[in-house]
């Protein structure tokens, strides 16, 4: 039975007193055990840390088995590691059990490294044993340490100053530490108590006094309340509604199919101020005769609050890749019976509703201070998936589309634009051939996008350098190429909109 959680404040003090001592953290930690180790502990395997670090007694090595591994530790290794909690401590906090002569883990507290544009940091993290510490598969309450998906949104904040922020289906926190780097107040909600308190004693431990930690479902424990943003990781894994399938509080909602995405967004309108944004993680569904970007686009039309609305589809995978991913996930092993048996059940409720592809990416909605909703993008990106400091990049796109769609066609024209820092131009040729059959812009940060251009817009781009107004470069453009310059004008000006809101070219 695993023992309550505490976030005594001067017990998380202590504990981090004697993690920063040990030098605690992700680089150390790594160091010690390896590459390869680093590596084969995100497959669940930690035999190689193990082995990296078997003979050390220090500090740093005690911590690293029994909090980042989730191996038993002798009383006075772990007495002497934390010199100021103590293994007494330890207990009190609900993060380890006292057997005697060994202290047991009753959780993990593992370091975890951020960056951003401007700054950098680390936290530690306390969350439930994973499936390598409990050598099987995950209890269906389980708690969720810092995955992939939450980095991923982490790193998608926009980082500018807020009021009030919701933390929707905060599991161990790790968004309302992000979000706490810039906000004044924090609302983390969860339908686990048990992830309520992991979040209050993450934000504790990490010096995060601001926040209040709410059990109920979805918007019910902020119900006529406002925020700044809302920042949610949902359980958005769509899992087949039988008995026979466990139901993981970290990941599935509850609703079938993607009914819970849709459930956020058609609903988080009403819990943001105006001005306010909402991100988000989902998965959704691509139906008999419907896309699923074209199902996200239902939902924000249906949403009772008209907002912006800016998807991004990251990936897109078949039924039976989904179904062996969250399979895997949840600690079943393939080669078995249950393997078989969970992987038939996912497939027979995808056939039953007609699913034939289930798509995952990034949600940022707005609502409009006063004027109805200017922005509609859905889009698929498939470059690198790197997320860390996009945040910054979102908010620079959404300033810019602020801008640009205020203005006319005219007001484009005597605009000056310098093309963007990171931006690289690639030319294919055809064996032979002097001009080039291919022209690609090629963007090093933000999504990474390529995106295919003609000669006239190459020349354009390549003309902005901040200097003269794009409607000026255009016509010269128009010149050289013995076009006429208004045809071009029409051409070129939506693309120039487009580019810059993507972060190619930047106003001056």
């Amino acid at each position: 039975m695993l023992p309550p959680l505490s976030h005594d404040v001067a017990l998380c003090a202590a504990l981090a007193a004697d993690l920063d001592a040990a030098d605690y953290r992700t680089t150390p930690v790594r160091a010690g055990w390896g590459e390869d180790a680093d590596a084969a502990l995100g497959a669940g395997v930690r035999t190689t840390a193990l082995r990296a670090l078997r003979g050390r007694s220090d500090a740093l090595a005690v911590l690293s088995r029994l909090l980042g591994l989730g191996l038993s530790q002798p009383r006075s290794a772990v007495d002497a590691a934390l010199p100021t909690l103590g293994a007494r401590g330890l207990v009190a906090l609900g993060l380890a059990h006292d057997a005697g002569e060994q202290i047991r883990p009753a959780a993990l507290v593992r370091p975890q490294a951020w960056t951003g544009d401007d700054d950098a940091g680390e936290w530690w993290v306390a969350s439930d044993l994973d499936e390598a510490a409990l050598g099987g598969a995950l209890p269906e309450d389980h708690v969720l340490g810092v995955g992939g998906a939450s980095l991923t949104l982490a790193g998608l904040q926009i980082p500018a100053p807020a009021g009030r922020v919701l933390d929707l289906g905060c599991g161990c926190g790790i968004q309302s530490l992000r979000a706490g780097r810039s906000a004044a107040a924090i609302i983390a909600t969860d339908v686990s108590v048990r992830a309520l308190e992991f979040t209050r004693l993450n934000a504790v431990l990490n010096g995060l006094p601001i926040l209040e930690a709410r059990e109920g479902s979805l918007f019910e424990p902020v119900a006529g309340e406002r925020f700044d943003r809302v920042f949610s990781n949902p359980p958005f894994v769509i899992t087949p509604r039988r008995e026979d399938v466990p139901s993981y509080e970290y990941r599935d909602g509850g609703l079938e199919g993607d009914d819970l995405v849709r459930a956020v967004i058609t609903g988080v309108g009403e819990v943001l101020a105006p001005g306010g944004i909402a991100q988000l993680l989902g998965n959704w569904e691509y139906r008999d005769g419907e896309a699923g970007l074209d199902r996200v686009r239902a939902w924000v039309a249906e949403a009772s609050v008209p907002m912006d609305a800016w998807i991004v589809e990251r990936e897109i995978l078949d039924p039976l890749a989904y179904a062996q991913l969250w399979v895997r996930d949840g600690g079943t092993a393939p080669g078995g019976d249950d393997y078989a048996r969970l992987i038939d059940a996912w497939l027979e409720d995808f056939a039953r509703r007609g699913v034939r592809a289930i798509g995952f990416g990034y949600v940022l909605l707005r609502r409009p201070e006063t004027a109805e909703p200017t922005l509609a993008r859905y889009e698929s990106v498939t470059s690198s998936g790197n997320t860390e400091g996009l945040g910054d990049d979102l908010a620079r796109a959404l300033r810019v589309h602020d801008l640009v769609s205020g203005w006319s066609d005219r007001e484009l024209s005597d605009a000056v634009f310098s093309v963007a820092s990171d931006v690289t131009e690639a030319r294919h040729h055809l064996p032979g051939e002097a001009d080039p059959s291919v022209i690609e812009l090629r963007q090093g940060r933000g999504f990474g996008r390529t995106v295919p251009v003609d000669p006239a817009l190459a020349a354009l781009v390549g003309a902005c350098d901040g200097d003269l107004p794009v409607g000026v470069l255009i016509d010269a453009i128009a010149q050289l190429m013995e076009v006429e310059a208004a045809e071009l004008r029409r051409a070129l000006l939506p693309q120039v909109r487009e580019l810059a809101v993507i972060g190619m070219l930047d106003p001056a």
